[in-house]
């Protein structure tokens, strides 16, 4: 049994470019058999069904490389490690990733969650228990005290149930990566820098160079895609001299970098998305206003479009990715926005971005053979859109506009589903946002002083 898709237009990621007048053709198993002109399609047979799409935008499912299914749409270090146990973060995790489908991404990456949510929320759609979407997923990050997830004093350490796995030294992080690769992770992400650093601003690398190589190389002799977290100049080149498959990043990426990525054969998943939204979204009495965060992650922002638009033009490879399961990046809301950041900040065009977010990603993922393009022999994930994203990509955040979402030839009608954010991430016991000393009450009641007893 044959089903036949016509499109209005057909934009297959192959090519970049967009035809009017297509019809896709795929078989039983949900795998395409003819993507081409309509007049040049096989005529569908008695009983065969046809899918009209004659009036929309039809493109491979889009994929987030860079979505964690754990942390739940965190506010907090805390939010993320303490507060849930592991198996209600896997229920949580599925959930919203049933929200990014909804969206539109057909697949994804889950780099860096706690225990094996991400690996059992993977294996749960894998054996057809729940409908969702095509999860690339990794155990634990590897960190050491100078690396992110090493959030917690070293008189707490890092408990059982963070994201990040911390070794003290090379023995302990191979050790790690054997254990991860026993238990099935696609990939393995090494906490490359993220918390120290010199008195000239610059982050440390919380690895030497010989250590990143020794991890690198025995998490791809294990059959292993490596992933590293690094922001800073020093972590981007040993993870491109080390020849890792993904660097999440690379905002201070310089010449020196960029050669070495280019030569190393890495690619770069740069997640402005996360920055740009803190910049626009945190308000004035939030602890990431109040602190200076905010401050901080602009100038970080623009400087990091400076050097990776130079790493672009270069021709280093680019994917795109939101750090989704943040309370500023919640699931299934702002995945496209990455897409409007690589056209507006990147100089992609409309087509490049939307070969980033679908062939391009696909390159990393462990079906990616399958995904990211409409050719024969690909699986039937595709979407259905009211309008066209190459000529405003920004129509992609609009979830009014997704007519329809097919995995493996299979239309997905996901409920609607609301959920209470109290009972679900927001744990952490925080009453207060000051501290209320007689002289912060003084200032805060300016109009309205404070009485006393003897007045």
């Amino acid at each position: 049994m044959k089903t036949h898709v016509r499109c209005g237009t057909l934009f297959g990621a192959g090519d970049r470019e967009a035809r009017p007048g297509q019809t896709l053709v795929f078989d039983d198993r949900g795998v395409l058999e003819f993507v081409g002109p309509t007049e040049q399609a096989p005529r569908a047979m008695p009983g065969e069904p046809v899918l009209d799409h004659s009036r929309h935008f039809v493109m491979p499912g889009l994929i987030d490389i860079h979505v964690h299914l754990a942390y739940g749409n965190a506010k907090s270090e805390e939010d993320i490690d303490l507060y849930t146990p592991l198996e209600f973060r896997a229920l949580r995790g599925l959930f919203f990733a049933q929200k990014l489908l909804a969206a539109g991404y057909t697949a994804l990456c889950s780099p860096g969650d706690a225990g094996q949510v991400s690996l059992s929320i993977r294996n749960a759609i894998r054996a057809g228990l729940f409908d969702g979407p095509r999860i690339t997923a990794a155990g634990p990050y590897i960190t050491a005290r100078q690396s992110l997830t090493d959030w917690y004093p070293s008189w707490i350490g890092a408990p059982s149930t963070s994201i990040g796995r911390l070794v003290a030294n090379r023995d302990e992080a191979i050790e790690e990566i054997r254990v991860q690769a026993k238990n099935g992770v696609d990939c393995v992400k090494i906490a490359l820098d993220g918390i120290q650093r010199r008195p000239d601003g610059s982050l440390i690398a919380a690895f030497t160079e010989e250590e990143t190589v020794a991890m690198v190389r025995e998490i791809q002799r294990l059959g292993r895609k490596a992933v590293v977290h690094a922001i800073g100049r020093e972590a981007i080149l040993y993870a491109a001299r080390a020849g890792v498959d993904l660097i999440f990043h690379a905002f201070d990426i310089d010449d020196e970098g960029i050669d070495a990525v280019l030569k190393g054969g890495s690619a770069i998943a740069p997640t402005l998305t996360f920055q740009r939204n803190i910049i626009e979204f945190t308000q004035s009495h939030e602890g990431a206003a109040v602190n200076g965060r905010v401050g901080h992650v602009q100038r970080q922002y623009e400087r990091a479009c400076r050097s990776l638009a130079r790493a672009r033009e270069a021709g280093v490879p680019m994917m795109a990715g939101t750090d989704s399961g943040f309370a500023v990046t919640p699931y299934g809301e702002w995945h496209a926005r990455e897409l409007e950041i690589f056209v507006d900040d990147l100089g992609f065009t409309p087509a490049e971005a939307l070969c980033a977010a679908t062939r391009t990603n696909a390159g990393f993922l462990v079906e990616g053979e399958r995904v990211g393009c409409l050719e024969p022999g690909r699986a039937a994930d595709f979407i259905a859109l009211d309008g066209s994203p190459l000529e405003d990509i920004s129509m992609l955040l609009d979830k009014s506009r997704i007519h329809a979402v097919y995995l493996g030839g299979k239309r997905m009608a996901l409920p609607a589903r609301d959920y209470d954010p109290r009972q679900v991430t927001d744990a952490a016991m925080t009453n207060w946002s000051d501290v209320y000393t007689q002289a912060r009450v003084a200032e805060l009641r300016r109009d309205k002083p404070l009485r006393r007893a003897a007045e």
